[in-house]
């Protein structure tokens, strides 16, 4: 573990960005061999405007990594935060507390309040307005909300205690699931059931994409699946009822537009519409 630790203190650059391009890689091909839905569509031309996003993300969270390691520095050294604060424990342990709750604050949080404030639900609608979720979906954020969704992990790091190895470590894991749990690909039943009580599993989180509410505030978890279970915003749907989309977002066209994308936090609000059978 400690060596895993200094690995991740001093990652570099190109270690991370092979992280992404090859799990993008990876599910990308297991989409063709394995596909939840056969959509009809012309996957590099759809892909355009989601790497467009992913490239705004990397910008904004490269300028400011700085800041998350000034933080994790300050918290290590003045030994911050709650995982400091506990009694002394094993280094795995410790390692893998600053990732359950890095994952609490840096997005089941941030998802949560993105879903409840209506002027950040507009900014997260980029997300959402994909009618053809598959693993490039996973970075498709308005820049807005990729400043949100830093503010949100640099205060889970004050708060948490997180040293900037264990914050390498969650991002890593979190870009990592964020492709898997978007990618078109279809698990045995059975198989994502299981994992989903413990990890957030493709199905798991698809159905956060289902085009009405309530499916589409639940499910809100990255990585671990114990926030929406213990905070009641669980929910399932069998996965061939899955409608992507937004319902008063309909226009297609317009959602696969950069332009489009970039002024749709900007539009009037419209809530979506309560499902007519919801289940439990």
């Amino acid at each position: 573990m400690e060596a895993i630790l200094n690995y991740f203190e001093s990652i570099p650059s190109l270690h991370r960005s092979l992280l992404l391009v090859g799990g993008i890689t990876l599910f990308w091909m297991l989409e063709g061999a394995l596909p939840l839905f056969k959509f009809n569509y012309k996957k590099w031309q759809h892909a355009i405007p989601n790497f467009f996003f992913t490239f705004t993300t990397i910008v904004i969270n490269f300028g400011l990594a700085f800041l998350l390691l000034l933080s994790a520095d300050w918290v290590k050294a003045n030994e911050f935060g709650i995982i400091n604060w506990l009694p002394q424990m094993p280094l795995w342990l410790y390692v893998f507390l600053g990732v359950l709750l890095l994952d609490f604050f840096g997005a089941y949080l941030a998802h949560y309040v993105e879903h409840k404030v209506k002027p950040l639900w507009m900014v997260h609608l980029v997300h959402h307005t994909d009618h053809k979720v598959d693993t490039t979906t996973g970075n498709r954020h308005h820049p807005v909300e990729s400043v949100i969704r830093f503010v949100f992990t640099l205060f889970g790091v004050f708060v948490v205690g997180t040293p900037i190895a264990i914050v390498m470590i969650y991002q890593s894991m979190s870009v990592v699931f964020t492709q898997l749990t978007h990618a078109n690909i279809k698990l045995p039943k059975h198989i994502d059931r299981a994992i989903s009580y413990f990890f957030i599993s493709p199905d798991m989180h698809k159905i956060h994409h289902h085009y009405r509410l309530p499916y589409t505030d639940s499910n809100y978890g990255n990585i671990f699946s114990i926030w929406d279970r213990m905070l009641g915003t669980y929910r399932y749907l069998d996965r061939e009822k899955l409608v992507y989309g937004v319902d008063v977002f309909p226009d297609e066209q317009k959602n696969t537009n950069i332009v489009e994308l970039l002024k749709q936090p900007f539009q009037k609000y419209d809530r979506p519409t309560l499902s007519s059978d919801a289940e439990n």
